[in-house]
């Protein structure tokens, strides 16, 4: 499944504790795993400098990392100087991460206009995909909780899908991933079509679930030649965001992937999107595969 992993903590997510878990961490199948905290610049007569003495901190914070035992992993400690959503994109193209993995709490999006993200910022220009994790939860786990998280973090994905070029360009790349998974890795998958219950309405709402159960056992099957168990498959009615949200909390889920049409595009930024509402509100980790940029 993933192999490079890029995990980022400003310290205040709770994610920087992954760096106590590299053991736990590899059971994933890993075989690298750098760790990046990025240090604003300070700014003394106007001019900006770095800040040695907090480089310096953050650098001793996270070199426990370098203290797990042996576990086959390579592991790399950065504490870069800067913009947050640089140092992350400049990180990922250096060590050819294949996941990044950050905090971000939840918010709306009057909220995130007007103080920003680097998270959504990153889901803009990224083109790795985003382990996204709600520093409320990581930050209350035990560390055996913690330990078992970690080795689950990849275990069992809730599966949005539609039938759109989005969930089909989503199914192609979960499919890439269970080709080459370790044993902990995509055990199972939990498919789950919402029928909006406000739009089409041309449509019964009864022939669009029929259509939808269609769908989904065609998926289901092509999902099962990879040796993948597929359960439950639901189809359910409403707002997609909300029953998504629901379906998450009703089955064991590690996390929900997702990718989108539209999300990293300035122009439609502002209008509130299923991936975007997802990112800003599930306790869920969310798993965002970024368009290809052939799309």
């Amino acid at each position: 499944m993933f192999k490079r992993l890029l995990v980022c903590t400003d310290f205040s997510d709770g994610v920087y504790r992954f760096a106590h878990f590299v053991p736990s961490l590899a059971a994933l199948g890993l075989e690298q795993l750098t760790f990046l905290h990025c240090v604003p610049l300070r700014e003394i007569g106007g001019i900006p400098r770095v800040d040695t003495e907090k480089v310096d901190a953050a650098q001793q914070r996270l070199n426990v990392a370098l203290k797990s035992p042996s576990s086959g992993v390579n592991v790399t400690v950065m504490v870069e100087s800067g913009r947050a959503i640089d140092a992350i994109s400049a990180a990922a193209q250096t060590h050819q991460a294949d996941l990044i993995v950050l905090g971000m709490p939840t918010r709306n999006l009057l909220t995130e206009k007007l103080f920003g993200s680097t998270t959504m910022g990153l889901c803009q220009r990224s083109t790795v995909p985003l382990m996204v994790i709600r520093p409320q939860l990581v930050s209350t786990y035990t560390a055996e909780e913690f330990d078992l998280r970690c080795r689950h973090l990849f275990r069992c994905l809730l599966v949005p899908y539609d039938g759109s070029n989005a969930s089909k360009y989503l199914l192609d790349r979960l499919k890439q991933l269970a080709h080459d998974r370790s044993p902990n890795c995509l055990e199972r998958l939990h498919l789950c079509w919402v029928v909006d219950d406000v739009g089409r309405r041309e449509l019964p709402k009864d022939y669009q679930v029929e259509a939808a159960k269609e769908a989904l056992a065609s998926v289901k099957t092509e999902l099962e030649v990879l040796k993948v168990q597929v359960a439950p498959v639901e189809v359910r009615v409403g707002n997609p965001v909300l029953e998504v949200l629901e379906a998450a909390q009703m089955q064991d889920v590690s996390a929900i992937a997702t990718s989108s049409g539209s999300i990293g595009k300035l122009l439609q930024w502002s209008i509130p999107s299923f991936t975007s509402e997802l990112l800003r509100r599930s306790w869920h980790p969310i798993i965002y595969f970024p368009p290809s940029p052939t799309r």
